[in-house]
């Protein structure tokens, strides 16, 4: 879903228009506060925001700064578009964690170019928060086992290296597959590549 925060209505219906001709989901908000109070209810994993630095009430910067604070970058990637940016300003913003800095007028395509990168960019990072998350699922054991098939080692190894039965190396094994939601441990290196 793209999220367009932007104080002119026709610059978001443009901005929806633009990204729905992609085939992509966008939702327009008026302003940075009514951003932040419908994100509450949002699921922003795999998700963009282009956002307007110069708004009446919050502006960009500080809804970026709010985002920021939760911790929502880069899961949720920032392009701002602005008819008033500086250097600084743009410098400042990616340093920071901005995905990219756009100045009105802008080339449409190019714009929507970065966007799609901007959510190839935010799956993937919303993957790998899944796969962190459920790597923390695992017990400290088998984290040993885990590493242990990671290295190529075969269950009968395995067992003899931790000094377990090779039946428990087993259970471990099924454990970690399921919590890692995998079937082979080809697939389980390759989603922690």
């Amino acid at each position: 879903m793209l999220h367009i925060v932007d104080d002119e209505e026709v610059i978001r219906d443009s901005l929806a228009w633009l990204a729905q001709s992609r085939g992509l989901p966008a939702r327009g908000y008026a302003g940075g506060q009514e951003f932040l109070d419908a994100l509450q209810d949002l699921d922003v994993s795999g998700d963009c925001l282009l956002l307007d630095v110069r708004m009446p009430g919050m502006n960009g910067i500080a809804v970026f700064d709010d985002l920021f604070k939760r911790g929502l970058l880069p899961r949720l990637p920032v392009i701002f578009l602005t008819g008033h940016g500086d250097v600084p300003m743009a410098v400042d913003s990616l340093k920071r964690g901005a995905f990219d800095f756009f100045e009105k007028p802008f080339n449409d395509n190019q714009l929507m170019d970065r966007v799609e990168e901007a959510l190839a960019a935010s799956r993937k990072a919303a993957a790998s928060a899944g796969v962190q998350a459920r790597l923390a699922t695992l017990s400290a054991r088998e984290r040993e086992v885990l590493d242990l098939i990671l290295a190529g080692m075969m269950n009968k190894v395995v067992a003899d290296k931790l000094g377990i039965s090779m039946r428990t190396v087993e259970v471990h094994r099924a454990h970690i597959f399921d919590k890692m939601q995998v079937k082979t441990a080809v697939e389980l290196a390759g989603l922690l590549k």
